[in-house]
């Protein structure tokens, strides 16, 4: 389970703050070398079990900039991660 942050991210920081397992890192510490944010697949939860929908997805104010796969699903948990390929907007 992750979200995935796109290069049309306006490094405001809203998603950083907003995390609560401490997933996303600016493009400073991107482990990837990119200049854009970072989102650790490894540590992402999607907020679940800690807020209703996405706290990085509600925080930004740029229009797909969160994505993940499975485009028109409404439910999170109604997405397995065999289906998630950072292509989508979170819904």
């Amino acid at each position: 389970m992750s979200v995935k942050i796109t290069d049309i991210c306006i490094a405001c920081g809203s998603c950083i703050d907003e995390c609560p397992v401490s997933a996303i890192v600016d493009d400073d510490d991107n482990p990837n070398g990119e200049g854009i944010y970072y989102v650790y697949p490894d540590k992402c939860v999607e907020c679940v079990g800690h807020n209703d929908e996405p706290a990085c997805a509600s925080a930004c104010p740029t229009d797909g900039c969160i994505v993940w796969s499975a485009p028109g699903t409404t439910s999170r948990d109604e997405i397995g991660s065999d289906l998630r390929d950072g292509t989508h907007a979170v819904c």
